[in-house]
């Protein structure tokens, strides 16, 4: 079950935290996994470990928030065969409410978390459609749904990633196209160290147990869980799967009190 051999796969933000997870589940599934990154060199690193353990895997240069990069790696990528699965991972984060977000961190978030989206949906979605069908997975966030604080500029990125799903989804129904998101809580990846490191020097196996502690479920997620539900939603088992939000947040938004 859940085999994604001889699949052709693309996900943004490929090298590093979920979007590593992914990558590496994907490969290990059968996937050629074309792996979209900023850091060429944490990029082909990646792809070569993948290459290393027996799958298949190429790392690309690209800025996801530059729609003329990414039009040229996936137009190329498509020359070779059929694209089956396009993963929009790629994002970054910012802390602050909405008197304290700057204008140009709006539009750095605007670029990568919104655009970014659209440029690889709008570049991808014909070569789908040609290739008579596709599954699309969209990396959203509890932030879409849920009000967290000191979140404006990430929780408004998100929102929107949620609503393209489900527009995505509808428009798409004819070509044979599925298209659904992910919504994590908060999940241990470098970023979290590094916040923590940064923010809360000398403190940072305190406050990590205070994050962990705001699921229910007494821990954040780790790479491989999310990893593992992205596997289901774009694999043949989840051929009657579109248009759907999946949480994977330990019980944050349902179970706390």
């Amino acid at each position: 079950m859940f085999s994604l051999k001889g699949k052709v796969v693309i996900v943004t933000g490929g090298a590093s935290g979920i979007g590593l997870a992914i990558s590496q589940t994907f490969a290990k599934q059968g996937a050629f996994v074309h792996i979209l990154e900023l850091n060429e060199d944490l990029a082909q690193q990646v792809a070569a470990d993948i290459i290393k353990n027996g799958g298949l895997a190429q790392a690309h240069v690209v800025n996801v928030a530059d729609q003329a990069q990414v039009r040229k790696v996936v137009d190329a990528i498509a020359t070779l065969g059929p694209i089956n699965i396009l993963v929009n991972n790629a994002g970054i984060a910012h802390i602050g409410k909405a008197h304290t977000t700057s204008e140009e961190d709006m539009d750095k978030i605007y670029q990568v978390n919104i655009k970014g989206v659209y440029n690889c949906l709008n570049v991808t979605l014909p070569h789908m459609i040609g290739a008579g069908g596709g599954v699309i997975l969209n990396m959203a966030s509890i932030a879409a749904t849920v009000g967290l604080v000191d979140r404006f500029a990430y929780s408004a990125a998100k929102g929107a990633v949620y609503s393209m799903t489900l527009s995505v989804a509808r428009d798409y129904l004819d070509q044979n196209i599925r298209c659904n998101s992910i919504s994590p809580a908060r999940v241990h990846t470098p970023f979290v160290d590094g916040f923590l490191k940064k923010n809360y020097p000398g403190k940072e196996a305190e406050m990590f147990e205070k994050l962990s502690k705001t699921q229910p479920i007494g821990r954040m997620a780790k790479p491989d869980e999310i990893g593992a539900l992205a596997l289901y939603l774009c694999s043949d088992e989840a051929g009657f799967v579109t248009g759907c939000d999946y949480l994977i947040d330990g019980g944050f938004e349902k179970l706390n009190t």
